[in-house]
C-alpha cells in the first residue's frame, strides 16, 4: 500500500501470531481468551478499516497471480470435516441433492443446488489466501459471483450484512458462521467458490462451497456455507460481533 508498516494490518497480526503461536489452536481459541489481546484487536479495527476503505476503492482487486505462482501445498485449516449426519450423507453423492438457502431481507428466498450454482456466472482467480496464524498459500478458484447471485434475489432497500451459515461445528452447539457487508459483498472478486485448483472443492477444503472474499484474512472465507441471510444488524446472531472467532475476540473486519 506504501504505508509504513505499523498500519499494514497483515503485518500487524502476524506479528501478533508469532508472539502467540504456542497458543494458537490452529491458533485462535486460546488467544481469544486473552482480554489484552481483545483489546488490541477491537482498538486495532476501527483504524484498519478506514485506512483500506481510505486507501482502496470499494472496487479495486487484491493481488492475481499466474499458474505457476501456485502453492505445492494449499493448507486445509480449522474444520477438515464436518460432524453432521445429513452432510455426510452428501459427500459419496457429490452433493446431488444439497441446497444453499438464501433468505432474510431478500425480495425472492430462494434455494440452489450445486449445479444450479455451477450455471450462475463465475469467475476463476487465482489469490493467496493469508490466515491469522501467519502462513500463506496461493490457490487457484472459481466460483458463482456474488453480485448477480444477490441480484437475483433482490435485496431489499434495509438490508446491511450478509451472514453465511456453515455446516461444521467448532464448539458445541455453536457453528460456523461468518459475515461482510455489502461493500465486500458487490466486490467483483467475492465468490462462492465450488473448485480448487481445476477441480471440484475437497472436503477438508469447504465442500461444496466456501466463501471467498479475497481482500479479508483466512477465517473470514468461510467453508461449508449451507445458508446465506441478509440482514440489517448482526447484534441477535451468535454473541452479537458478526462471526464464530469475532464472538470469540477476533476483528470483524479482517481487511489485508
Amino acid at each position: 500500500m506504501g504505508f509504513n508498516s505499523k498500519l499494514s494490518r497483515r503485518g500487524f497480526l502476524t506479528r501478533i501470531s508469532a508472539a502467540g503461536s504456542a497458543l494458537l489452536l490452529g491458533g485462535c481459541d486460546q488467544l481469544s481468551q486473552s482480554p489484552a489481546f481483545r483489546d488490541i484487536l477491537s482498538k486495532a479495527e476501527g483504524v484498519t478499516q478506514r485506512v483500506q476503505r481510505f486507501v482502496l476503492s470499494q472496487k479495486s482487486l487484491a493481488r492475481e497471480f499466474s499458474e505457476n505462482d501456485l502453492s505445492a501445498h494449499f493448507k486445509a485449516n480449522g474444520s477438515l470435516n464436518v460432524d453432521d449426519p445429513t452432510y455426510q450423507a452428501q459427500v459419496p453423492l457429490g452433493f446431488a441433492n444439497w441446497r444453499l438457502k438464501i433468505d432474510g431481507l431478500v425480495a425472492r428466498p430462494t434455494e440452489l443446488s450445486l449445479d444450479e450454482l455451477r450455471r450462475l456466472p463465475s469467475r476463476t482467480q487465482i489469490t493467496r489466501h493469508d490466515c491469522v496464524e501467519g502462513w500463506s498459500a496461493i490457490g487457484k478458484w472459481k466460483g458463482a459471483q456474488m453480485t448477480p447471485l444477490l441480484q437475483s434475489v433482490g435485496l431489499k432497500p434495509e438490508a446491511r450484512y450478509l451472514v453465511f451459515h456453515c455446516a461444521d461445528m467448532l464448539a458445541p452447539g455453536a457453528r460456523y458462521y461468518e459475515s461482510i457487508d455489502l461493500i465486500d459483498a458487490f466486490h467483483p472478486q467475492t465468490i462462492l467458490a465450488y473448485d480448487m485448483n481445476d477441480a471440484a472443492l475437497s472436503v477438508p477444503h469447504g465442500a461444496p462451497i466456501r466463501l471467498r472474499v479475497e481482500r479479508q484474512l483466512g477465517y473470514k472465507h468461510a467453508k461449508y456455507v449451507m445458508r446465506i441471510e441478509a440482514v440489517s444488524s448482526l447484534a441477535s446472531i451468535g454473541a452479537g460481533k458478526g462471526g464464530f472467532w469475532e464472538d470469540r475476540g477476533y476483528e470483524w473486519y479482517a481487511g489485508i
